[in-house]
C-alpha cells in the first residue's frame, strides 16, 4: 500500500470476514474458494469508482480465492477488473493441506490454529449447535479444522471435498483478464511439483515462479533485506508492462 500512494493510486485493503478484528455475526465465515464473495467486494468497488481502472491483488488464502472467481467468471470478469495478480496462492488446496499437516510446516498450521480455533470457537457460542466444539478444541491439523469447521460452514461435505472444489488451479486455464501469477518455488505451503505449467493456463496468466521467495516473503539484497521487490512487480504489472524483465534480486524470478 505504500508502493501504491507512492505512485499516486487510491488503494484498498481488504479484510475477510473476522479477520478485521471485528468478529463475522453470521454463521458464514471465509474460505479459499470464497469465489461469490471476491465478487460482492469487486462489484462494490467497481460501483463506487465507475470511472476509473480498477486492478485486484490476491495474497495466499486471498490469492486463490481471486483466481477462483476470475476462472469461473471467465470473460465476464473483464468487466469488472482491468488487470489481476495472485501471490503465493495455494493453487492445489489438497497437496497444500496435506504438506503443512506434516514435518516442520506443522509449525505454520498450529500458528494459523491459535487464531482459528477460538474464532470458531466463539462463533459457537453465538450460534449453538452450529459446530462442534469438542471437536474444535481437539483438531491438531488444518485438515481436521476444516472438516468440522470450515466445510460445514460453507455447504462442503468434508475436507477433501472442500480442498478439491475450492482449488483454483483447475480454473486457471479459463482465466480472460490478464493475470499475474506469482509463486516460489521454494514455497513451503505449495510443493514446487505441483506449481502449474503454461500448458494449463490460459493465454491471459502469466506464470512467474522464482527460485526462492517462501510464502509471501520475496526478500531481496543484503541482510536484512528489501520487500520492495513485490509490490514493484506487482505495478509494473498493473501498469501494463507485462513483459519488462524482473528487477534484479537475489531470488532471481523466472518469467515462463
Amino acid at each position: 500500500m505504500a508502493a501504491v500512494r507512492d505512485a499516486g493510486w487510491r488503494g484498498v485493503v481488504v479484510n475477510f470476514r473476522g479477520c478485521s478484528g471485528e468478529p463475522n455475526r453470521l454463521p458464514r465465515a471465509y474460505h479459499s474458494g470464497d469465489a461469490r464473495e471476491i465478487d460482492w467486494i469487486l462489484r462494490r468497488l467497481r460501483e463506487r469508482n465507475a470511472a476509473g481502472a480498477l486492478y485486484a491483488a490476491g495474497v495466499s488464502l486471498g490469492g486463490n480465492a481471486l483466481l477462483k472467481w476470475l476462472g469461473e467468471s471467465g470473460a465476464e470478469a473483464c468487466t469488472g477488473v482491468e488487470r489481476a495478480a495472485a501471490v503465493s496462492a495455494p493453487l492445489d488446496l489438497m497437496i497444500s493441506g496435506d504438506a503443512l499437516g506434516k514435518g516442520f510446516n506443522l509449525f505454520y498450521a498450529r500458528h494459523f490454529l491459535v487464531s482459528l480455533k477460538p474464532k470458531a470457537l466463539a462463533k459457537h457460542a453465538l450460534h449453538p449447535g452450529l459446530l462442534d466444539p469438542a471437536r474444535i478444541r481437539a483438531a491438531q491439523t488444518l485438515r481436521a479444522f476444516d472438516d468440522v469447521v470450515t466445510a460445514p460452514l460453507h455447504g462442503y461435505r468434508d475436507t477433501d471435498d472442500y480442498w478439491t472444489r475450492a482449488s483454483s488451479k483447475p480454473g486457471l486455464k479459463d482465466i480472460a483478464v490478464p493475470t499475474l501469477v506469482i509463486n516460489a518455488r521454494n514455497d513451503p505451503f505449495l510443493p514446487r511439483e505441483a506449481l502449474p505449467a503454461p500448458h494449463e493456463v490460459s493465454p491471459a496468466v502469466t506464470l512467474e515462479q522464482p527460485e526462492e521467495g517462501g510464502h509471501c516473503a520475496f526478500v531481496v539484497g543484503a541482510f536484512p533485506g528489501s520487500l520492495m521487490w513485490l509490490p514493484q512487480r506487482l505495478l509494473r504489472f498493473f501498469k501494463n508492462h507485462p513483459h519488462e524483465p524482473p528487477i534484479s534480486s537475489t531470488h532471481g524470478a523466472n518469467r515462463l
